[in-house]
This record gives C-alpha cells, structure tokens and sequence, in this order.
C-alpha cells in the first residue's frame, strides 16, 4: 500500500483519500460483503475507477472480480459490470483519463493479460459466459475475449484448442440476431484464426463458410459494407495456406455460391464502383487465388480451376477484363487471378483463347492484353500483370505456343493483314522503350518454355529490319541487338534470359547462335569486363551462363566452336575460378531470391525488372551441370562420350517432365481407389470375424444341446430299466410328469433339427465369404480353416 502510494504521490488534501485508498475499500466490499448488492455496488464502482485508476483496479482487485465470475453467475448485471472491469484493465489501448498518468506505460495492458492468463481456468471461464444469451453478458465477455487475443493470440489460441466446445461457442455468436455481436465475433474470429491451421480446421467443420455467405447475402454480397468485407477475410484466413480447408471448399460446393458475386449489373458502365464495391471485388478475388495459388498442392488447383470453369466463375472474371468503368487496381487483380485460375489447365486455357474483347472490329483479348504490356503509358502493375496472365495461358500449353510462333512464321495462306501476338511481341522486344524490350522478351520466352519443336521453328522466323535490306533470322537480330552500344542494361537481361532458354536442350539453335557473327566475341568480352555496377555483374553472369550453354549442348559440328575450342577459350581469356565467380553473379543477385519465390511478378518500379521466375528454374537446374562440363573439359579428366551421355540425360530428363507428371496424377488416383479397396476389404474382415464368432456361438450351443439330450435319453432309459425290476404302485402325478418328460424330449429333437438346419445355411455363407475375401487377396491361416470346419 505504500507503494502505491509513493507511485501515485501525496493527495493536495491530506483528508481526501487517494484513488489507490479509494480501490482499496471498494475491493475490500467486493471481497467481505455478504448482500449482493453490496457487491455489486462495488464492483460498479470499481468500473468507474478502471479508466483512470487501472494500474491499482488491476493489482488489487483482479483477483477479486474472477471470484465473481466464478460465484455470482445467477445475477446478469454484476457478470456485466466485472467482466467490463476487467476488459478496461487488460485493454491493448490507452484511455484518455490516464494519458496524463506516468506509471500508465503503453503495454501495461499486455502485463495483466499476462496475469489473467496465467491460469488457463480463467479464459475458460470467459468463454462460457459467451454462451449467456443476456446481452450484458454475451457482449462484455466477448470484449474481453477480444483484448485477450489483441495482447496474447498464440496463448489464448492454444486455451480455446484444450477447452471444450469452445470453438462452438465462438461461432454461436455469428448466428447473433444483434448486430454488434455478430460484427464484433467476426473480428475476433479473424484474430484468432490467423496463422493457426487447427483453429482454421475446428472453425471451418464447424459451418463457418455456410454462415459467412448466409451473412454476406443478407449484407447485399459484393455490394454490401464492412460487415462483407470481413467475412471475407475471415474466409482468408481460413482458406490461405490450410489444403484440408480448401478441399473442404472446393467439395462443400461453396465456390458455385462466389460465383454470382461476380456478375456485375450493366450501369456500373456509366455509374462506376463505390469504394466498399472496389474493396469487396478484391478480398473475393483474393479468396479465388487463394484456392488456384501455384503453391498449392496441384490435385486441389485442378479440381479448383475445374469447377471454377464449369459453375461460370472463370467467364465472369474474364468480363470484368473486358468490361468498362472497372477500376484499375480491380482490373490488375482481376488479370493476375485469371491467370492462375487457367494455368496449366487444359480446358480454361482454350477457353482464355475464345474469349473476345469489345471492340471494333472485336479482336481476341490476348491480343487487346498484349498491346497493353507494350504500351508505355499504361501503369508498370497493369503491365506485369498482362505478362503474368500471358504466362499462365503459356504455361504447359503446347497448342498456345505452337499458336504463338506460328503467327510470327511465314504463311501460303492469303488472309486479311491483323495484329497477331507475335507480331506485337516481336515490336515490342525491338522498340526504344527498355521495359517493352523486357516484356517482350520474357513473354516470348514462355512460348519456349519445354517446348524443342518451337525453338527450332523460331528459327524460320526472318524479319525486315529496312525496306533495302534483305530479311535476317530473329536470332541474328537478337544477337546484333544485343551487341549495340546502345542497348540498355534492362534490355540486355530480358535478350540473355530469351537466348538463354532458346538455346538450352537445343543443339541445332545453339549451332545458329555460334554462326551468328561476333556472338561468342561479345560473351567472351562481357565475361571479362570490370564493371562494378550491380546490374553489369548480373549481366556478365548471365553471359557466362550462355556461355556454359553453348559448351553444354553443342553438338560439335561447327569448326573453331566445338567444345573443346569454347572451354580452351575460356581457360585463356577468363580462366575457371573467374569463370566460376561470374556465374554464380546470377545467384547472388538480389532480384534472383525475389523471382524464385513466387511465378507473379512483383516489383515496385520499373527499374527493379530482371530475372524470371522460370528463367531462375532454367538456371538452377543448369548451373551444377555447366560447372561439371566446364571443368571437366578444362582439365581434361572427361572424356566428350561422357559429356555427351550428360547432355543426352539432361534432354531425357527434359522430355520425360511431362510423363512423370501425369504419373503422379495416376499415383494420386490409384492411391484413392487402394484406400477405397482398403476399407472395403476391412469391412468384408470384420463381417467374416463376426460371422467366425456367431459361428463359434452356436456350434458351442449346439454341443450343448447335444449334452442334454444324451441326458435326457440316459435318465429315460434308467428309468424304464428299474420298471423291469420293480413296478412301483400306479400314481397319476408320476404318469403326468413323464408326459411332460416326452414333450420336452420332442422339442429339443426339433430345437436340434433347426439348428443342424440353421448350421448348413450358416457354412454355405461362410464359404461364400471365403471365395470373395480369397478375391480379394486375404489369405486365411490353417488355423482359421480348422476353426471354420
């Protein structure tokens, strides 16, 4: 007490008493008094007092107010009072009456959530109040509930894990009929559920998603306020990162029920999109990539993209591409989520190519995208986004880049002159504009991508650089680009990823590049320049691992460019520790561990474009190898035979990607129908376990019943043997009972026919069973054969 005292310091009046004297007296009433409105007084009291007084309320009374919790259940008004007292204590903020207090520091209520939690019993106890449907009740206990989680969520997710129905009892509330309940429920559910996979699990199986859309629905779906916009990011942090609850969704046909919500009305051309509209669309196409992100497991992506194709979800995102007045930022999102929802998958990507933009004349949206890429007036997200997409539509999609190349190859076929992708590719990769260069690059590397009959076919495509002179290869053009002075760093590293990928796995497109005039000059010189900017290391380590890849998958046909000539090379002019450095630039690159992370690209500024995602999968699996080669070609310890069966394993390897796939896919589907044969064949074991016992059962009955008809026929014969020997005088009791006798002897011959009867049905089933569990591959013991026979 002279503690507080000395804190708070010396009252101006020596005969008014202090607030700590003051709290003091109250939690002594609270503690002593017998008559329950004394107690409640108190404790109202000492709500007043909390706000201002909350360092001496919290020391001295805590205690106090849990025993109420704990022995005035009975009585709603004084539950309320305490539980608002001990919100006001453990509160993550600070109130306005106490700012002016310097003892007040900002995590003092963090320090008695510490307290309270101390014993796990007490958070139990706040959650049962929840289930107090009086409104003073239910609304203070979810308060302090919600300061709880605010200042300790781990702990207080690991209490309401071990309670029990507590989950239950959370989600009562959002079946609340007041509102304020409900909506502050909904908040404490997305505290709680972050980043905990078992709540998320508990809460989903517990209707969570039925009663998310029944709230959005009454709300107004997309148009609707906050309230919609929580459930939907409750739905996140349920869906986000958890596969069982994504299955869950997928299979709960909950995905048809997002669909609708996307369907715009046709005024929003000339009236736009309120804010809360602008907010709603993007946490729903949050929740669609959240069920079709690349990090998925690829069993639920396929299933996902499937249904989203087949319920209309995927058209009603792709007329939001193609509608008017849509938001920018909607329309980035919208572009990035149409992407993973057609990437790799068959169907949707064909479907992507149907889909036409309104214009005049109407020309495919691919194309319409594209031109956006290009464009350098449009935002540098909307670009990125336009790529990402074109990727997805590419990826794993043979018929798509075969399409691609064929735009840009030379044709017998007279048609009407259009705007096809490969000609606004192979525009942009050749404009003034840096970034264009890099676009274009990366997005015509995604029509090679695993694809060897493409890169050769790249081959025939010729270009008109001028009117006067004649056409070259677009591989001569690449390189001669590349070599100007005037190509900027930007554009260097979107050509040397194109080149890269072109010539990797492809003897006959490296064999054109060595032709090319100056190539291998100008690698070698990058190779060994002494830049020291950031982005001329990355450049030289990509030269050096264009290099790698002319030594690696060259097929010795081109004089003075053979393996052994390219490696002689760079043991002269670089030497292989140097070498070595300026490969492993492309690594130790910054924007190298930001690109492998994640396929989207992600960038703030159009100066942080580099390195590709599957570019970065290109030179992982590549660098080892290269390393090997050139090394092995520089000290003469590999042989070209072993050289070659590397290359010839690297290109099966490449090939064999798509097998081993769909493999898996198989894996994955005769996995299903083993469990399915599994439990079938546990079901049949139990049945023949059951039916061995039953069987067990009446043989010992019917041993019984043997047992005591050999009595019965013994004690009947003894009988009629001393009537031989002595007659006994006629007694009509004694004539009565043998009558009774003989019946008895009658039934139990008939109870035993039944039984034999009963038996021989009994071994025909079982021998039944036998024959379908000998089917079934389980194998019976000699000892199960006895027991049966």
């Amino acid at each position: 007490m002279n503690f507080l005292k000395s804190v708070l310091g010396s009252s101006e009046n020596e005969n008014e008493p202090s607030g700590a004297d003051t709290v003091e007296r109250l939690v002594d009433r609270v503690e002593s008094s017998t008559q329950l409105e004394d107690r409640r007084d108190a404790v109202r009291a000492l709500k007043a007092l909390s706000r201002k007084y909350r360092v001496e309320v919290g020391a001295q009374g805590m205690n106090s107010l849990i025993e109420v919790l704990q022995n005035d259940r009975a009585d709603s008004e004084i539950l309320g009072l305490t539980l608002d007292t001990l919100g006001n204590i453990i509160s993550p903020d600070q109130f306005e009456e106490e700012l002016d207090n310097p003892t007040v520091t900002c995590n003092i209520g963090e320090q008695f959530t510490e307290m309270f939690i101390k014993r796990s019993e007490n958070v139990s106890l706040v959650l049962n109040y929840l289930e107090e449907f009086d409104f003073r009740v239910r609304w203070s206990a979810l308060k302090l509930l919600s300061g709880l989680v605010e200042n300790k969520v781990k702990e207080i997710q690991e209490v309401v894990l071990v309670s029990p129905m507590a989950v239950s009892k959370l989600m009562d509330l959002l079946s609340d009929s007041r509102e304020v309940i409900r909506n502050d429920a909904l908040l404490l559910m997305i505290r709680l559920t972050k980043g905990n996979a078992n709540i998320q699990k508990i809460v989903a199986f517990e209707n969570a998603f039925d009663r998310l859309f029944d709230i959005i629905s009454q709300e107004g779906a997309s148009d609707g306020g906050i309230v919609v916009k929580d459930c939907l990011f409750l739905m996140l942090n349920l869906l986000r990162n958890n596969s069982s609850n994504q299955q869950f969704f997928k299979e709960g046909s909950y995905i048809q029920r997002l669909a609708p919500m996307f369907l715009l009305p046709p005024e929003i051309e000339e009236t736009g999109m309120t804010a809360e509209k602008v907010e709603n669309l993007h946490c729903m196409l949050q929740v669609v990539r959240t069920l079709v992100s690349p990090s998925n497991s690829l069993q639920i992506i396929s299933a996902c993209q499937k249904t989203m194709r087949v319920c209309g979800l995927l058209e009603a995102l792709c007329n939001i591409l193609m509608g008017s007045g849509i938001p920018p930022d909607i329309l980035t999102e919208t572009l990035n989520t149409v992407g993973e929802c057609i990437r790799s998958e068959p169907d949707s990507q064909s479907y992507f190519e149907t889909v036409m933009a309104p214009s005049t004349p109407p020309r495919p949206a691919i194309i319409v995208l594209l031109m956006s890429m290009v464009n350098d007036k449009q935002p540098l997200s909307l670009r990125c986004a336009v790529l990402y997409c074109f990727e997805c539509y590419l990826y794993r999609n043979d018929a798509g880049q075969n399409g691609l190349i064929q735009t840009l190859l030379p044709s017998d076929v007279q048609t009407v002159p259009s705007l096809t992708a490969g000609q606004l590719l192979c525009g942009g990769l050749f404009s003034s504009d840096s970034v264009s260069n890099w676009f274009s690059a990366v997005g015509l590397m995604h029509g090679l991508l695993e694809n060897q009959t493409q890169k050769e076919q790249l081959l025939r495509v010729l270009l008109a650089t001028s009117p006067d002179s004649a056409p070259v290869s677009l591989l001569t053009q690449c390189t001669t680009l590349l070599q100007q002075p005037t190509c900027k760093p930007q554009s260097k590293i979107g050509l040397l990823m194109l080149l890269s990928v072109w010539l990797s796995n492809t003897q006959v497109v490296v064999k054109s590049f060595l032709n090319s005039q100056g190539s291998i000059a100008f690698l070698i010189a990058q190779i060994c320049a002494n830049e020291h900017d950031e982005n001329e290391y990355l450049i030289q380590g990509l030269c050096a691992f264009l290099m790698g890849i002319c030594i690696q998958f060259n097929d010795n046909t081109e004089a003075n460019h053979k393996k052994e000539d390219l490696c002689q090379l760079l043991l002269k002019r670089i030497g292989l520790e140097t070498y070595n450095a300026k490969l492993g630039e492309v690594s130790k690159h910054e924007s190298y561990s930001k690109a492998a992370k994640h396929p989207q690209l992600r960038v703030k500024t159009s100066t942080d474009l580099f390195l590709d995602y599957e570019f970065c999968k290109l030179f992982k699996s590549l660098e080892a190898i290269i390393i090997k080669t050139v090394h092995g070609m520089g000290s003469g310890a590999t042989s070209i035979t072993e050289l070659t069966l590397s290359q010839e394993a690297t290109g099966i390897v490449s090939q064999y990607k798509d097998v081993i796939r769909d493999q898996d896919l198989k894996i994955q589907r005769l996995t299903q129908d083993f469990e399915h044969l599994t439990k079938e064949h546990e079901e049949l074991t139990k049945k023949f376990e059951d039916i061995s016992t039953l069987n067990a059962q009446l043989s010992d009955q019917n041993t019984l019943l043997k047992a005591q008809l050999t009595a019965t026929n013994n004690g009947n014969s003894t009988l009629k043997e001393s009537e031989t020997f002595s007659l006994p005088p006629v007694n009509p009791e004694s004539v009565a009972n043998d009558s009774l006798l003989l019946e008895e002897i009658e039934k139990l011959k008939k109870d035993q026919e039944d039984l034999l009867e009963l038996l021989a049905d009994q071994d025909s089933k079982l021998a039944k069973y036998k024959m379908k569990l000998k089917e079934l591959g389980h194998s019976m013991s000699e000892d199960d054969e006895d027991n049966l026979n």
